[in-house]
């Protein structure tokens, strides 16, 4: 088989609309890429990014834990618990670490030997069910306080003494605090504020002032500002010796634990120990309003679309349409592979090819009215736990001949969709228009990965069994 010429994409505005099987039209945004409208015909609302939402927060088109389903909504309404979780580590870099905050960045490291998850008391149950859904280790349950400061000691304690849901904890030499409406902290961070509290006592992460903080007289009247350079907010995760810390919890006044929010404080009023303050980086803020929720969805869906893998059949026309599509999509996405069907007969096999998390998926069918190779890969990924912590896409891709008799009968993909979704992955339909001709096939492919950049970026469960058309 000779390769095609790869030709320059379509500009946006020249960018042909896709239509599903039903008709309907779907403009693609200023990137050229196609958001589909949903069956109510209600279109996304976007951001000023060009990213597309939905008007209204369902919860499905969230990672679970933004749905509400892992962590408890505080009384704000925010998606994300405001008690404080912790982890301890014992394993190297930094033997004996503990954090009392749980959030999957915490989960993901493997040198945090423990995770105490403090939560309110009517959310136990609620935290179990997701603790054994998506099976999170090194978890325990701990019921918090009325306020922040003795939550994180009731977090603490379970080091010490028996208030935890679970078993025994050893004591760690470094105990790590962190928010769970802070979700986005990185590894990085966490093992540059657990060292320097390792050799300083305490430590904690730091960002530059965004507005000038100012006091006001009784009367209402400005007292003071502060200067905006030399002071800085103080931000989450926090790592202390467990010894400074815990000690310093003990020596608070009731009027610390009820009115008092900063543990660096805490640690340097009752321990006399100065903290170091870590920069850092601007993806530690917090999800407070309702409004936020839709820029941590944003951040979400772009790490997840950052690798999609091509699967194909061996097949010649299938493996051409696969070589166009990785051609195309490689510079909108920063990890594109592609691979043959026959290498993927386990699951096993299929994360030794991926080599990290891959939650994006296209899977090219060859058989008329067969969407094999599809049912394959969705068992896999099932089977295999390849993508346990948020809904994965499939795309399944069907090829139209013109020589073909008849339309394909693809209409058992929506049952089998519907099955699909309760496994959290999600499936789409896209039946490609296949050509002899070079130019136009190269023009269909286009389109197809415009739709399919719209599916990934969108994730609309909504959209799923449907089936959307590449081509004339």
């Amino acid at each position: 088989m000779q390769a095609s010429p790869q030709l320059r994409p379509r500009c946006p505005s020249g960018a042909a609309y896709s239509r599903d099987l039903f008709g309907a039209a779907c403009p693609p945004d200023n990137s050229g890429a196609a958001y589909p409208w949903d069956l109510s015909g209600a279109a996304y609302s976007r951001d000023l990014s060009g990213a597309a939402y939905p008007r209204e927060l369902s919860g499905a088109v969230y990672p679970r834990e933004l749905s509400g389903a892992a962590y408890p909504r505080d009384p704000s309404g925010a998606a994300y618990s405001r008690e404080p979780i912790g982890a301890a580590y014992s394993r190297d870099p930094l033997p004996g670490a503990v954090c009392v905050s749980e959030r999957r960045g915490s989960a993901r490291v493997g040198w945090i030997s423990d995770i105490v998850v403090v939560v309110a008391a009517e959310s136990v149950g609620l935290m179990k069910s997701v603790v054994h859904k998506y099976g999170h280790k090194r978890i325990t349950l701990v019921e918090g306080g009325l306020t922040r400061h003795r939550s994180i000691l009731s977090g603490l304690r379970a080091f010490l003494e028996d208030h935890s849901l679970g078993p025994a904890l050893q004591k760690p030499e470094v105990v790590i605090i962190h928010d769970a409406v802070r979700p986005f902290v990185g590894e990085d961070v966490l093992l540059q504020v657990a060292r320097s509290a390792k050799e300083n006592g305490a430590a904690g992460a730091v960002r530059p002032l965004v507005s000038t903080v100012i006091a006001s007289s009784s009367d209402g009247c400005l007292a003071h500002s502060l200067e905006r350079a030399k002071h800085r907010a103080s931000e989450m995760p926090q790592a202390f010796l467990f010894d400074v810390i815990y000690n310093a919890y003990l020596q608070c006044t009731d009027y610390d634990l009820d009115f008092g929010t900063e543990c660096l404080h805490l640690a340097l009023e009752y321990s006399k120990v100065r903290a170091k303050l870590v920069e850092g980086p601007p993806d530690l803020w917090k999800v407070t309003y309702k409004r936020d929720l839709y820029a941590a969805e944003s951040i979400i869906k772009e790490c997840l679309g950052k690798q999609l893998c091509i699967i194909t059949h061996c097949k010649e026309d299938a493996i051409q349409i696969g070589f166009l599509l990785h051609e195309t999509l490689k510079s909108q996405i920063k990890n594109v592979k592609a691979i043959s069907s026959s290498m993927c007969k386990t699951g096993h096999d299929l994360l030794s090819i991926l080599q990290g998390q891959c939650y994006n998926f296209v899977c090219i069918n060859v058989k008329e009215s067969d969407f094999e190779e599809t049912q394959k890969l969705t068992a896999l990924l099932q089977t295999a736990g390849v993508c346990p912590s948020y809904p994965s896409v499939i795309v399944s891709v069907h090829l139209d001949f013109p020589d073909q008799s008849g339309t394909q009968d693809l209409s058992g993909i929506r049952d089998f969709a519907k099955e699909a979704q309760k496994s959290d992955v999600l499936v789409y339909g896209l039946l490609i228009r296949f050509s002899k001709d070079e130019v136009r096939l190269q023009e269909n492919v286009e389109e197809a990965s415009a739709i399919i950049m719209g599916l990934i970026k969108d994730r609309n469960p909504v959209l799923t069994g449907q089936i959307l058309v590449a081509g004339k």
